[in-house]
């Protein structure tokens, strides 16, 4: 089995428009999908990024320039996580095809280098 880590990309605005019972809802949704990989030990970790951003890093001339991101203005951001375990990048598109993100938002998958 390989390791797949899927991205969430969302647009913070299409969270902003729901009642709290629709996020309620979509939260179940998302715990009664990684609940059955879970018990299926096909999920390995999951996480929920907080809505405010984070930070951006790089190097430039030799100093470290450390900014907010993401901007007010961007329209993607990375809201979660999840790191599938997989035979192969058909079984892990498998499980994501079945992820209630996909109705929010698009799915970021990588393999992970386990070398």
């Amino acid at each position: 089995m390989s390791r797949y880590l899927m991205l969430l990309h969302e647009n913070p605005a299409h969270f902003a428009t729901k009642s709290p019972a629709e996020l309620q809802a979509i939260v179940e949704e998302y715990i009664q999908w990684s609940d059955r990989l879970r018990g299926e030990g096909r999920l390995l970790l999951s996480e929920k990024l907080v809505d405010e951003g984070g930070r951006r890093l790089k190097q430039q001339g030799g100093q470290l320039l450390v900014s907010d991101g993401p901007y007010a203005e961007v329209k993607d951001v990375v809201g979660g996580l999840f790191i599938l375990s997989a035979e192969s990048y058909d079984d892990a598109v498998a499980l994501a095809r079945t992820c209630p993100h996909l109705r929010h938002g698009e799915v970021e998958l990588r393999a992970i280098d386990d070398a």
